[in-house]
């Protein structure tokens, strides 16, 4: 059985920064493409960050120079490290894996960035 758990999200104010983590089982992580995306209240999920399993990133152009992604194949374990938030980064962010030929998504972690 899969499973993505998502930790780190939180209340943070403008400027500042946060750290998600998604940890995985059930799967061969190290063969397994990672990413994060969001969802702001009354909007479609959106593509974040992506990381590949040679390590190739991608990012939004919304997040870039602000977001990293990264992961750790030994702890089966995609970060993102969020800096500079604003409020308009406020959204529920989902972890992301394509294992094979199947998406996989965690529950969401909420990240709210007061002004």
């Amino acid at each position: 059985q899969v499973q993505l758990v998502e930790s780190g999200g939180g209340l943070v104010q403008a400027g500042g920064s946060l750290r998600l983590s998604c940890a995985a089982s059930g799967i061969i992580f190290s063969i397994s493409s990672t990413a994060w995306y969001r969802q702001a209240p009354g909007k479609q999920r959106e593509f974040v960050a992506r990381i590949t399993t040679r390590t190739t990133e991608n990012y939004a152009d919304s997040v870039k120079g602000r977001f990293t992604i990264s992961r750790d194949n030994a702890k089966n374990t995609v970060y993102l490290q969020m800096n500079s938030l604003k409020p308009e980064d406020t959204a529920v962010y989902y972890c992301n894996v394509l294992y094979r030929t199947t998406t996989y998504w965690g529950q969401g972690t909420q990240v709210t960035v007061s002004s």
